[in-house]
């Protein structure tokens, strides 16, 4: 990504939505009879990166576009890095540092700021050559703070762990 730009996770809802194409479809499944009549479930397809978040668990096609999103927003964080020159400066966000309490990072994974905190760690991260302790440092919270966020979401602490590997470092639990 361009320098300077902001991450496609921490976007607006409305610019995130006029980036994405947006589909509706009939899903199968449990649900009953009302289940496949409308198209309530909602994909959206982020132009720029190609990739795609779903949601048809709900009969709701507004609850569904908004886990869709949700759910975008943590793939975009996970698969996309903004360029290492833009993080010298501007980590910790305000955003971050709002969320820590006494040396802790206090985020719900159902939370609407995690991915933004999760694209901002990762971030940190890829700036930091994958160590977890420049990391931590840089984001004002312990290592094992860092660690068991990134535990929140799976895809993220294996992304961790398969750079380190690259990088013949050994892996974090």
């Amino acid at each position: 990504m361009d320098v300077g730009s902001p991450h496609p996770a921490t976007l607006p809802e409305d610019q995130l939505r006029q980036a994405c194409q947006t589909q509706r479809l009939r899903r199968s499944g449990p649900g009953g009879q009302h289940r496949n009549k409308v198209e309530t479930a909602v994909v959206l397809t982020h132009g720029p990166t190609g990739i795609a978040a779903e949601a048809n668990e709900r009969r709701s096609q507004a609850d569904n576009l908004a886990s869709a999103l949700f759910r975008l927003r943590v793939k975009l964080a996970i698969a996309t890095r903004v360029a290492a020159a833009a993080t010298e400066s501007q980590y910790p966000s305000d955003l971050w540092r709002s969320r820590l309490r006494g040396g802790k990072l206090a985020i719900n994974p159902a939370h609407a700021d995690f991915p933004a905190l999760l694209a901002e760690a990762l971030d940190v991260l890829s700036a930091s050559e994958w160590d977890d302790r420049t990391a931590a440092e840089r984001l004002s919270i312990t290592r094992t703070q860092l660690v068991r966020f990134l535990q929140l979401e799976p895809a993220a602490l294996a992304l961790l762990n398969d750079r380190r590997q690259a990088l013949g470092l050994r892996p974090l639990r």
